[in-house]
């Protein structure tokens, strides 16, 4: 199937680039399957047979908790890279759009103009309402600089926020998570920080020590949790001594699993107000997965923000008939989305955003279909919107880079650092700090904060601190202190037991290393979380102790 898929039949592709396109697919299925079975990162657990990624709650939730604002974020994947020029049409050049594209050009007679020079396919129709209501905006041609045009890199580029290779391992709500509430591990916020629904741990909520949210790969099987509050049955087992050892486990994960409780009460406080179950092409799921976040938004659960997925989007060939199913289940979820919101007035509170790795090449090739791009829109759904509008220049297809892609107009840096800002209400300087770079805030694109997220922090300085793994499994736990103060270091197993204090000294500002061999005190194999308390606060992260011998 992947061969066939991506047969480079596209006029002027080298075989080379097909191959790469092959391999970059085969290396992006791979790290989703290992991400999904536990083995990528964070403290990752499996529950039946539902992947899950322990919650990493941290001081952004708790910040976000104190502040006045209630508002939500919903984030949109469109995963495969979504065609942005048969999302947004460019009326303004409509002839040479369907010069290049003679099979795939949307008629005019099935646009719906949004103004005069902009329009959407008629299969998108259920947006126009949310459109003509102020509801909707349009980003235009969002990207950066140097498309690589790899779902692998582009994906991680997206979700870390930055193009360095070797330094996007965390994603960018993972770290506001993370850095604002650095006890996660140990002491858990009330409700998760963020839950994800779709395929793998996406890197956008992965903190430095573990997954930033609750992951789930498996919607039945999350349905059933916000349901019932657990993970395993614990009355149907064997009548027996194993039976009963058996429930007893169960019953311990269930535990484990912090949130199911909090989920199914939220799920259980609420309805929905709508039926979704009449989205066209709904084996790709996105109605049920909006479905259920409109029941935790609307029960109250306080969780600020939300991925769900939608998968596909990779059109190299047979797009005419992929690409408008999928954009009608987009548009009919959306509508159905805010709508059900709007039965308790709560959509003026939650912001829908979509995002994609990236857009595709304005022509398209040989296999009826488009090979991957760069730039492309991003979508704005809310109730809180002032006016519908256009936000950046529109592309221009007849002046593109080198490969003859879109250029791009605006940073997707700077997007999320305006929603960051004007949406949750975060510090202009923690989303600097965060971001490691100031990107341009983005005018008229949201309404804007009355209220400032207030920021925890030590001094004028942050704390860091990180595990480091050395030779003969001794692990190094590297910290900088702001200040002179006494530092306690303590060592819990992952069930929340401590076991023993590293550490109970005054030392002084600066550098600083702790030293240990797990082995030469014969700790079991498996995960522990190291705990460092100082001026009052608590910084903890994960070390994973091996067997070196």
């Amino acid at each position: 199937m992947c061969d066939k898929h991506h047969k480079p039949t596209r006029k002027g592709i080298s075989l080379k680039e097909g191959k790469a396109h092959k391999e970059d697919h085969q290396n992006w299925s791979r790290r989703s399957f290992l991400s999904t079975i536990g083995v990528g990162g964070g403290l990752s657990m499996m529950l039946g047979n539902i992947p899950l990624s322990a919650m990493a709650p941290n001081p952004l939730q708790a910040a976000l908790s104190g502040a006045e604002t209630d508002k939500v974020l919903v984030i949109i994947r469109l995963k495969g890279g979504n065609d942005g020029l048969n999302t947004i049409i460019p009326l303004y050049d409509y002839s040479y759009y369907q010069n290049q594209r003679p099979t795939l050009a949307i008629p005019q007679n099935e646009i719906i103009p949004l103004t005069n020079e902009i329009g959407i396919p008629n299969f998108m129709s259920d947006l126009n309402s949310m459109w003509n209501d102020g509801h909707m905006k349009v980003l235009h041609s969002v990207g950066y600089e140097d498309q690589n045009l790899s779902h692998f890199l582009s994906s991680d580029i997206w979700a870390s926020g930055t193009t360095e290779v070797q330094a996007n391992k965390t994603g960018v709500f993972g770290r506001f998570f993370e850095n604002l509430y650095p006890d996660y591990l140990v002491n858990p916020p009330d409700v998760p920080p963020a839950i994800h629904i779709g395929y793998g741990n996406n890197t956008i909520l992965k903190g430095e020590s573990a997954q930033v949210g609750l992951s789930v790969n498996n919607l039945g099987q999350f349905y059933e949790i916000a349901q019932t509050g657990s993970v395993y049955n614990v009355t149907d087992v064997p009548d027996c001594y194993y039976g009963e050892q058996l429930a007893f486990t169960r019953s311990i994960s269930n535990s484990t699993y912090t949130y199911s409780e909090v989920i199914k009460d939220a799920y259980l406080a609420s309805t929905s107000d709508v039926d979704y179950g009449s989205v066209t092409y709904s084996n790709r799921n996105l109605n049920q997965q909006l479905a259920i976040v409109a029941r935790l938004i609307k029960g109250n659960l306080g969780t600020r923000v939300y991925l769900v997925e939608m998968d596909g989007f990779d059109t190299h060939e047979g797009q005419a008939e992929w690409h408008p199913q999928l954009m009608q289940t987009l548009s009919e979820s959306v509508k159905l989305f805010f709508e059900d919101l709007a039965f308790t007035n709560q959509e003026d509170k939650v912001l829908g955003m979509t995002i994609s790795e990236f857009g595709r090449r304005i022509e398209e090739n040989g296999s009826l279909g488009t090979d991957h791009g760069s730039a492309a829109p991003i979508l704005l759904f809310s109730g809180a919107l002032q006016s519908n509008g256009f936000i950046g220049e529109q592309p221009n297809m007849q002046n593109t880079d080198y490969i003859g892609n879109l250029e791009f107009g605006t940073d997707f840096r700077s997007v999320y650092s305006t929603v960051l800002e004007d949406w949750l209400c975060v510090d202009p300087l923690v989303i600097d700090t965060v971001m490691d770079n100031s990107y341009a805030r983005i005018d008229d694109m949201l309404p804007g904060c009355s209220q400032v997220v207030d920021v925890p922090t030590i001094g004028n300085e942050p704390f860091f601190h990180k595990a480091h793994y050395g030779a003969n499994g001794e692990i190094q736990i590297r910290y900088n202190l702001p200040a002179a103060g006494k530092v306690t270091i303590e060592l819990y197993n992952i069930g929340g037991q401590k076991i023993k204090d590293l550490k109970n000294a005054q030392e002084t500002g600066g550098q600083q290393m702790l030293s240990f061999n797990p082995q030469k005190e014969h700790f079991p194999i498996g995960n522990y979380v190291y705990r460092i308390l100082y001026r009052g606060q608590a910084h903890s992260g994960k070390v994973q102790f091996f067997n070196t011998k």
